[in-house]
């Protein structure tokens, strides 16, 4: 073990002891800084997340590989930083990656290795190599031959300052490895794919797929897999225009569903974002022992990070609630992973409710809450304007998320949920129900964080809040009148 990776583990230890204070049941940063989600597996008997990691200051640095395990996906014990960068090939960061079982027992990691160089004239010369690191579980060792990849395997006009964040799996007897990348003559995204039989000797295999134009610049983050008879891939890109209201400005998310033949070669047959909400980035998934398909994303963005209050100021960043995933009618849904009922304390219920001004119901408040709320028009000809729900609110604070049934729009707005700065705060989506004026959702908050599964998670809104913990109240307000049921459960 490296004196770099010992030194930021006896940190991690006696800093993380002064947290007082964490979400109930997201996986936070243990200290320092979290981002992105990293070796989301199943390895003896537990589940295992890693994840963009520096432990010395609540701001991004050089990365190294936090580590913590749950046996529910909602309760996380915190094992020691997993990797560190203090090798050659690593040294300004060890970067995304993921985590594979092998044949003789042991977990292998598998991640990007970064390392930038600043030039006389002042830019920096970046070069990104992917490597393997073999353990037990708790203690990772380097292999002495890495990079297992690096630029020599690309293809023509793939840049080799961006091939990053491998993510491997197992096809047909071979071991497969997707990587985000984008061309050097003109910064369009694509995903590589390359192929091994013993996870150390690859070969470029073929371009999965190709942006063209279409979504942002450089593709990182990426994930393949199969899902209800199609192929998903998923990835993050980068610099993304917007487009009505399914992409939207900065660094988004996409799901590309499709098909593909015995040889992995993909054709799209349908796009979408992922999450229509402001903190969501850089989702990797897992095949869960019991056959679902679940995915975690970072909850935050890189436009919130730089300029994020921190009251929270020995950690910062979390991820979001694993999601189990679905297709129905070539569409990605999205659903609380189903261990959460397990959380589910003192259930109230609310039916028939007439609302046409603005109203609190008996017992329904809280921070640590699963709300779901179903609301309708008294009369299917007349429409309501607008429905909201406010929580975390109190008289100086709020969030709201709102729907427009004319225009068939969820927005959610947390300008007063107590930031003083200029970061995003408002996001819509266009989200169509299946009767006019027939909406739902199922609203999850945790402390400072809310993940709005709308119309049976067709569309999902996530948002992150600083609001004091005092502010616990939830109403509802409609403009004209409508019909509506609530069901709420403590989280504990």
């Amino acid at each position: 073990m490296s004196y770099i990776l010992r030194d930021a583990r006896k940190y991690e230890e006696i800093n993380s002891r002064l947290i007082a204070q964490r979400p109930g049941f997201h996986l936070s940063a243990r200290v320092g800084w979290m981002n992105d989600p990293n070796g989301f597996s199943w390895y003896k008997g537990r589940y295992h997340m890693f994840y963009q990691y520096y432990p010395y200051q609540t701001e991004w640095g050089p990365c190294y590989w936090g580590h913590a395990v749950s046996d529910d996906l909602l309760h996380w014990e915190y094992l020691p930083a997993a990797l560190a960068p203090d090798q050659l090939y690593d040294r300004t960061g060890a970067f995304s990656g993921c985590a594979v079982t092998m044949e003789d027992g042991r977990q292998a990691l598998i991640y990007t290795g970064n390392v930038d160089v600043e030039m006389p004239d002042g830019s920096c010369l970046r070069e990104q190599t992917q490597n393997i690191a073999f353990g037990d579980g708790i203690d990772y060792v380097k292999y002495e031959g890495n990079p297992i990849m690096d630029k020599a395997l690309l293809p023509k006009k793939a840049s080799t300052m961006d091939f990053r964040d491998p993510k491997v799996f197992r096809h047909n007897g071979h071991w497969y490895c997707v990587t985000g990348s984008q061309k050097s003559c003109d910064h369009d995204g694509q995903l590589l794919l390359f192929r091994s039989e013993d996870l150390i000797n690859w070969q470029f295999d073929h371009i999965l797929v190709e942006n063209k134009g279409r979504f942002g610049l450089m593709w990182e983050c990426p994930d393949f897999f199969e899902l209800d008879g199609k192929y998903v891939a998923i990835t993050s890109p980068q610099d993304m225009l917007p487009r009505g209201f399914e992409y939207h400005n900065g660094d988004g998310t996409l799901c590309l569903i499709g098909s593909a033949d015995e040889n992995l070669n993909f054709t799209e047959e349908h796009d979408q974002a992922i999450d229509y909400g402001i903190d969501f980035y850089a989702p990797q998934t897992i095949l869960t022992p019991d056959g679902r398909r679940v995915m975690i994303g970072w909850m935050q963005n890189w436009d919130t990070s730089r300029a994020v209050d921190r009251r929270m100021d020995r950690w910062i960043g979390q991820m979001t609630l694993p999601r189990e995933l679905h297709l129905i009618n070539n569409r990605l849904y999205e659903t609380p992973v189903r261990e959460l009922e397990n959380l589910r304390r003192n259930k109230v219920e609310h039916h028939g409710i007439l609302i046409d001004d603005e109203i609190e119901l008996p017992d329904i408040s809280g921070r640590r809450v699963d709300l779901t709320v179903r609301v309708r028009p008294v009369e299917a000809e007349n429409l309501y304007r607008k429905f909201a729900i406010h929580f975390a609110e109190d008289a100086d604070f709020h969030t709201t998320l709102s729907f427009h049934p004319e225009e068939e729009i969820t927005k959610i707005d947390r300008k007063h949920s107590g930031s003083r700065r200029a970061i995003i705060h408002q996001r819509r989506a266009l989200t169509p129900c299946a009767k006019p004026g027939e909406w739902s959702v199922r609203l999850i908050l945790d402390d400072n964080s809310a993940e709005a599964f709308i119309n049976n998670g067709e569309y999902v809104m996530t948002v992150l809040i600083y609001t004091r913990i005092s502010a616990d109240q939830i109403s509802f307000v409609c403009q004209g009148k409508a019909i509506m049921d609530v069901e709420k459960y403590d989280l504990q």
